[in-house]
């Protein structure tokens, strides 16, 4: 199993049909295949080694996903960054993972030029933008246009694929090691489950870094279909790009699905009747927002998958059957679904034991699509899969029929518009205010982004502070989306007998009255 298998297979089966469509540029599996073996032998000109890291900060193209295909088969190893990550993120995440070469669209030029001016040793930067070359960059098409096309390097099975940062419990971020088999593995579950199949359109709505839309693409990727790209995703942009393109699969978190379906013109203005499937996932789905979405599209598939970047990313489906009004009898809807094809899901105690049908524990996954590991963190690696099998941190419980039901986060996380936030990562940077005692961070619901971040604060004796100043203290230093919507200041926050800050306590008022403590 290996990444570029893929392309050898179309460019012996259907050289000149279109492999990608950005806008008006299209290119063919046979145009691909040359680009990607002379991107290839352009980036082993620029000391690319195997195994060596090249990374990427750009919005979605086809020449992001050139960039996919192409550093593998150059013998490399992928860092896809997260675009909304500060650059000081950006920079840690480059440093950590040894990357000395990075891909940058116009879109994020200014952050070329912080990472030049604050990192240690600034990586060779390749301007793949459509807009004029910088001064001091090199270009993207010009590289391809002068290298020499090499074979490819053929790695394969748990040869490292990609590193792909989220974020960490101890406030430092943490590089997720997906191998080539982890990531087709999960695709052939996924395809086996029905998201996709031969002659499919697949729309990159989510962003491209996102190891959802990745596992996505693989399925259609192993297809050999066509894929559709819009550089970030917007009602219209996508309602445009699946009418010119005739997009037939799109995976779309929540937030997603409610504004495209919020928006007056997506349904009155654009010709929408190539869509077949929409994936959801990332963070539950009310189901008020589900029915409105399924009414908005009559005839399309939804369709539930359940993971994390450490499962490649699938655990589980749920089947477009069970959002059928007759699969809608059978109560599963407010389930995750069940084990995909590759995967073994059990729900455990703290020792590792399976707990009875109904009883809510851990939610526990094996198979060939769990991570090798954590980026140079073996003692949490070892802490995290143990046996074979990844702790999630997601506590549920499993029905008779094998369905999960996820109830709460064992870990200090929050999902906030399909983005995973740390407490620890917000915490350490409000802890830095020099008006700050002490604080905690928890989730509390959002109808809009389904939880949002809540900082409660106990200032410093006579200090003088705004819930604005906190907040745009934070912005400073980290993504936007992690930090605080909302800012409480309390006298004292609730301990235990040992010292820790009892979370519960605190978000107890906001989840009052809520069956499960997720959202």
């Amino acid at each position: 199993m290996y990444l570029t298998q893929p392309l050898h297979r179309a460019l012996q089966q259907s050289p000149d049909k279109v492999a990608l469509s950005f806008g008006e540029r299209k290119t063919t599996f046979r145009t691909l295949a040359d680009r990607v073996a002379r991107l290839a032998g352009a980036l082993r000109g620029l000391g690319m080694r195997p195994g060596d890291v090249v990374s990427i900060l750009a919005l979605n193209s086809d020449r992001y996903f050139e960039y996919i295909v192409g550093v593998p088969w150059g013998g490399g190893v992928l860092n896809p960054c997260n675009i909304r990550w500060s650059a000081a993120e950006i920079g840690y995440s480059l440093d950590d993972s040894g990357s000395r070469i990075l891909l940058v669209d116009d879109a994020f030029l200014p952050v070329v030029e912080k990472l030049a001016a604050e990192g240690e040793r600034p990586p060779i930067v390749v301007h793949c933008g459509d807009g004029p070359t910088p001064a001091g960059l090199l270009g993207y098409e010009q590289l391809i246009a002068e290298a020499a096309p090499v074979p490819d390097a053929g790695r394969r099975g748990d040869d490292l694929l990609g590193l792909f940062y989220t974020g960490g419990t101890t406030g430092t971020p943490k590089g997720v090691m997906i191998g080539h088999r982890s990531i087709y593995a999960s695709g052939l579950a996924l395809l086996a489950d029905g998201l996709g199949s031969p002659g499919s359109v697949y729309l990159h709505a989510a962003p491209m870094f996102h190891i959802a839309d990745f596992g996505m693409s693989c399925v259609q990727w192993i297809c050999g279909n066509t894929q559709s790209f819009v550089g970030a995703f917007s009602p219209q942009g996508v309602a445009a790009a699946i009418e010119r393109d005739r997009a037939t699969h799109v995976l779309l978190v929540p937030t997603m699905i409610q504004m495209l379906v919020d928006h007056p013109e997506v349904l009155a203005k654009h010709d929408l009747s190539s869509l077949a499937c929409i994936v959801y996932g990332a963070s539950p789905i009310s189901e008020k927002l589900l029915d409105r979405a399924m009414a908005a599209f009559p005839g399309v598939d939804f369709i539930q998958a359940y993971g994390m970047t450490e499962l490649s990313p699938l655990a589980t489906v749920c089947p477009a059957r069970y959002h059928t009004a007759e699969g809608r009898k059978l109560g599963k809807l407010r389930s995750a679904g069940r084990a995909g094809y590759c995967t073994e899901v059990r729900i455990v105690d703290a020792q590792g034991r399976e707990v009875p049908r109904g009883t809510v524990g851990e939610v526990a996954v094996r198979g060939p699509n769990v991570m090798l590991g954590y980026w140079n963190k073996p003692e949490l690696t070892a802490r995290t899969v143990r046996d074979g099998w990844m702790h999630t941190g997601d506590g549920a419980y499993m029905d008779d029929d094998g369905f999960i039901y996820i109830v709460d986060r064992l870990k200090d996380m929050i999902i906030t518009g399909g983005e995973n936030v740390y407490s620890a990562e917000v915490e350490n940077v409000l802890a830095q205010h020099p008006a700050v005692g002490s604080c905690a961070v928890i989730g509390v619901p959002s109808a809009e982004w389904g939880e949002s971040v809540h900082a409660i604060v106990v200032p410093k004796p006579d200090a003088a502070t705004t819930a604005e100043d906190m907040i745009a203290f934070c912005r400073e230093r980290i993504a936007h989306y992690k930090c605080p919507r909302s800012v409480e200041f309390v006298d004292r926050l609730p301990l235990s007998g040992a010292g820790k800050i009892l979370k519960t306590s605190l978000r107890e008022p906001y989840w009052q009255g809520r069956e499960r403590q997720v959202s």
